[in-house]
């Protein structure tokens, strides 16, 4: 259907007995694949989770673009696009960490192989904004020992905790193969990523009808044992945020009495962003 419609694509099968994965498509008319990658994080004793990369490169619009000079600079730009789905469980911060870990650190180090691009990437993290894995990916550091491994995704409903913190004053003991799974090391409690990220939807503020404090959407996932925010589009500081489709207001949600539902076929909503190069005059 999306063939139909001129998208290209790629699949990433998840491990295991799952018959799921994440996918890629992108305008056929707009991009090229230049490079595909993944994880399969069962190999490093994460899961059957996966993750995927692709180097878009952008063909230039003739049909939209006069002037030959801007023509000709869009077709030599080039992103990367990265996509996954972290494990649920709420109790293993240590595998959620480890898989978000090695995301990070792939983005990081396919975006200077290809000549220091942006990056864009999403997903369903199975995190709240109000979780240390949040901070994580937005500070790009964390010490693990100061937060518990059962709690530091947050997962918990921002509607009946609102005032739930990351526990940054806690200490946590965490045993050797919990911090090997988290950090890579069993001697480290300390984490750190080199991608300088920001959320799309922090970027472009909005009502607090469907927004928190963070500036994320009040739910992105809505069905009889949660609500809240689990879904994020994150780019580099070389991306702008110009606009995003808003989630619906929790009013609305609580009315289809969970999803899926007859009207929407899935448990989460769609988080849809436009990007604008940074360099772009017209974004200054």
């Amino acid at each position: 259907m999306l063939h139909k419609d001129g998208f290209r694509g790629v699949y990433q099968p998840r491990t295991g007995e799952a018959r799921d994965g994440c996918a890629i498509f992108w305008k056929d008319e707009l991009f090229s694949l230049v490079h595909e990658d993944n994880i399969e994080f069962t190999r490093f004793g994460l899961r059957d989770s996966v993750a995927q990369f692709c180097v878009l490169k952008m063909n230039g619009n003739k049909k939209q673009i006069d002037d030959i000079e801007n023509l000709t600079a869009q077709a030599s730009r080039s992103i990367l696009v990265g996509n996954t789905h972290v494990l649920f469980n709420p109790s293993r911060g240590d595998i959620k960490l480890g898989q978000i870990r090695l995301f990070l650190n792939k983005a990081h180090k396919l975006s200077q192989t290809w000549g220091n691009i942006p990056v864009v990437l999403g997903g369903d993290l199975n995190s709240m904004p109000q979780s240390a894995i949040y901070q994580f990916i937005a500070s790009s550091e964390l010490n693990v020992q100061n937060h518990e491994r059962k709690k530091i995704s947050g997962q918990i409903c921002p509607m009946d905790y609102p005032r739930f913190g990351s526990q940054r004053n806690c200490s946590s003991r965490w045993s050797k193969e919990e911090l090997r799974l988290a950090t890579g090391s069993e001697e480290s409690s300390y984490l750190k990523h080199n991608l300088k990220l920001n959320s799309a939807y922090h970027g472009v503020p909005a009502s607090y009808l469907t927004r928190d404090s963070h500036g994320e959407p009040l739910a992105t996932s809505f069905h009889s044992k949660f609500m809240g925010t689990v879904d994020y589009i994150w780019h580099t500081e070389d991306l702008v945020p110009v606009k995003v489709l808003e989630t619906l207001p929790i009013e609305v949600l609580e009315k289809t009495r969970g999803l899926p539902s007859k009207m929407w076929g899935s448990d989460h909503l769609a988080l849809v962003c436009e990007l604008a190069f940074a360099s772009d005059s017209c974004v200054s």
